[in-house]
């Protein structure tokens, strides 16, 4: 190959285009990484309408990890204190078909679980559905994702009657006030930050308001930054519509005509007085109202959220009181304003289309829908009945499965849960109990790799043809610019193999992914995410396209949803979900008197499976540490960079201290990049707890009650300076 192709970054949910220039055509002497292997020339993409040829320091070094510690042949052991030992694809294939045809035979299909990733192309998703809930009645498929965005996809599925982000990123440049709420948008979404701060910069009339119990790069680019308690969201929601609501600042005519349950929510915030709410947020009366003038005052309001809402015990409860507020003040439908969910992975959002999680089905559909059921047996060729009516085990049921032996078989793929599950010293205990588990990666080691009885070696970006959508539903063609490493194979035709291994040639009959999405496109037909008009040929020709795009499709339309103001519920009007703030699942108490909150730095990605191999990014984020602030620091007697041990209810791990006002006193904070590969006890989720939303099922990652004990050091006359200028 001599000419660059275009592809998409397997980052975040962002979505920014690639081009990739082959090492051919640069100077061979200057590119090559430390161990000798050819490095590919990455920039990006000036015509990708989401990212504009802008590029973060993950997509710009991405291609340095291609060649480093490849997994390249399959490989496999008796049990997990032998050695692995290499072995053909025929006897891995005939391996796990046998495995899981006796498992179906001795456990049935509900004892088999498969757990995949947001870094799936939608092409492997999809595959992997029609493989375990159409042919083998188990709908015992989820992702990593559900640790993500799930609270997302509850939150609008209930609010609107469909899964699915109204907004688009042209509304970063068309908004009058961005509400950021749990997002360090920086960091973790840089150029959709780079677009909105740009905007913000230039337009100064434009207002930034920033939710977050941290002082973030986002944070610092904010007209107010309201550093609330952790927990405290819908306390803060509910009283800036309170305040809506004392000041006639809604939009009756639009609650009237377009939306339900008004008065319930109404109900609600009557008891959210500014009082109330500051006290319990921990935040000013006078910042309160700057913030509900801001939202009240603007024509056109745009929400920004991720995983510091997503990731709670009320996780669709706040999505929904987001929502909220977007609808008693009309602010949906129309450019500059709405309720965007930003997804965590790149694919979160085709893995959301194609059914990826345990309670869905292709086309956003529900398990639970009989007739949902009966169109996707119908399309692929079941009888009535095939698929389970009921919802599979979700991420961490499949750990408590483990736990109670009825999980017969664990396949995982493309992610790695023995660093990025919570309550890890159980999700190891419970690993080391699965009877049999595959693990499909591109790396070799990861952390996982020491609890599975087959490896099988998967292509990666760069090496395999598919789409990916981002979070503006943004299709992006990801073409191929190179061949798999020795036997590594697409993640998709490893899960077609075994189906037609199991008897299900006729399900599998695919020669291309471009024949693997030409069939899901046309199970979106007539869908809240109709597809069926983008295909391969179709992307490559007019480029990245948003959805809907049905047959007859016309890309100008497709930026927006709900334009006409109906939505997807029985009656086409949103519904105002009516919720009291809860708290957190784990509060903290004088046992465990700090709340440990966790998340993503700018240059690494979830558990450094890539982007610790890659030298630039392990010199930006050379260790792992703990934020504190000063007056918490100086109480306990801890220094800039003393390690501190941090214990929850559920384990410890130890960090450096970073002394810093950046975090709220009462709060501390701990990357979650760091697993035994990377670091020596500095697992943040060895910390965590796995209560999650009652909806979405997504467990509360960003938020535990933990102690802080300081490791002894010498103090020396410069350590106490140290500190001292940090108070």
């Amino acid at each position: 190959m001599t000419e660059s192709t275009k592809t998409l970054c397997p980052y975040c949910g962002v979505g920014c285009g690639l081009e990739v220039t082959p090492p051919a055509q640069l100077n061979k002497a200057t590119n090559r990484d430390s161990q000798g292997n050819p490095i590919w020339r990455v920039r990006g993409d000036k015509a990708h309408p989401s990212s504009q040829g802008m590029v973060c320091v993950k997509g710009a070094t991405i291609a340095e990890s291609l060649d480093k510690n490849r997994l390249h042949y399959p490989m496999v052991r008796d049990s997990l204190d032998q050695e692995f030992r290499r072995v053909s694809w025929d006897e891995a294939f005939d391996l796990i078909t046998k495995r899981i045809q006796t498992v179906r035979l001795t456990q049935g299909a509900e004892a088999i679980c498969m757990y995949g990733s947001g870094q799936f192309q939608t092409e492997d998703y999809y595959i992997a559905q029609k493989l375990m809930k159409g042919c083998l009645g188990s709908n015992n498929f989820d992702a990593n994702s559900r640790l993500c965005m799930s609270s997302a996809v509850s939150g609008y599925i209930q609010s609107f009657g469909a899964d699915g982000p109204p907004c688009c990123y042209e509304d970063l440049e068309l908004t009058d006030c961005a509400f950021l709420i749990g997002t360090n948008t920086a960091e973790c979404h840089p150029i959709v930050f780079n677009r909105l701060e740009k905007y913000h910069r230039k337009n100064h009339q434009v207002k930034m308001v920033v939710v977050d119990p941290r002082r973030t790069p986002t944070a610092e680019a904010a007209d107010l930054h309201l550093a609330i308690k952790p927990g405290t969201d819908i306390d803060l929601l509910n009283g800036i519509a309170h305040l809506l609501m004392r000041w006639n600042m809604i939009d009756v005519g639009f609650i009237d005509d377009c939306t339900s349950n008004f008065s319930a929510y109404a109900e609600v915030i009557r008891h959210y007085s500014p009082e109330v709410v500051a006290r319990q947020c921990g935040i000013t009366v006078e910042d309160l109202e700057i913030a509900a003038r801001y939202w009240g005052e603007s024509q056109r309001v745009l929400s920004l959220w991720s995983m510091g809402v997503n990731q709670s015990s009320e996780g669709t409860a706040k999505v929904r009181t987001i929502i909220n507020l977007h609808l008693m003040t009309g602010q949906v439908g129309k450019p500059g304003m709405g309720p965007f969910s930003l997804t965590g992975q790149p694919n979160a959002m085709g893995g959301r289309e194609a059914g990826g999680l345990a309670h869905l089905l292709p086309g956003y559909r529900l398990v639970k829908n009989p007739q949902h059921r009966a169109e996707v047996e119908g399309f692929w060729g079941f009888p009535s009945g095939q698929i389970s009516p009921h919802p599979g085990l979700t991420a961490w049921d499949m750990i408590t499965g483990l736990e109670d032996g009825n999980v017969g078989l664990l396949w995982i793929a493309a992610t790695n849960p023995a660093v990025s599950m919570p309550d890890l010293e159980r999700t190891k205990k419970a690993l080391l109990r699965s009877p049999f588990t595959i693990y499909q990666d591109a790396y070799h080691p990861t952390e996982t790799t020491a609890y599975a009885h087959v490896l099988l070696p998967a292509a990666q970006w760069g090496e395999k043809t598919g789409v990916m959508t981002n979070s503006e539903r943004r299709v992006t063609l990801c073409q191929a610019f190179r061949q798999p490493p020795r036997e590594a194979k697409p993640d998709w035709e490893i899960f077609a193999e075994v189906g037609r291994r199991l008897g299900f040639e006729d399900k599998f009959a695919f020669g291309n992914s471009d024949q693997v999405y030409a069939e899901f496109a046309q199970l979106t037909k007539g869908r809240p995410c109709d597809m069926s008009g983008i295909s391969h040929q179709k992307l490559q020709a007019q480029g990245p396209t948003q959805w809907p795009y049905p047959e007859m499709g016309n890309g100008d339309k497709n930026k927006r949803l709900y334009t006409d103001l109906r939505f997807h519920t029985p009656d086409g009007r949103a519904r105002f979900g009516a919720y009291y703030s809860q708290g957190l699942a784990e509060p903290p108490d004088p046992a465990y008197p700090f709340v440990l909150t966790t998340g993503r730095l700018y240059g690494h990605w979830h558990t450094q499976t890539r982007t610790g191999r890659i030298e630039k990014i392990r010199a930006m984020h050379p260790e792992p540490f703990i934020e504190i602030h000063p007056r918490d620091a100086a109480k306990l007697g801890i220094i800039d960079h003393q390690v501190v041990e941090v214990r929850s209810r559920r384990g410890s791990a130890k960090f450096p201290a970073k002394v810093t006002k950046a975090i709220s006193p009462g709060t501390v904070f701990v990357p979650m990049h760091w697993g035994t590969l990377w670091a020596e006890d500095a697992e943040a989720n060895a910390l965590t707890h796995s209560e999650s939303c009652p909806d979405s099922l997504q467990p509360e990652l960003k938020a535990c009650a933990v102690q802080l004990i300081p490791i002894s050091v010498e103090i020396t006359a410069e350590n106490y300076q140290l500190q001292s200028s940090q108070w």
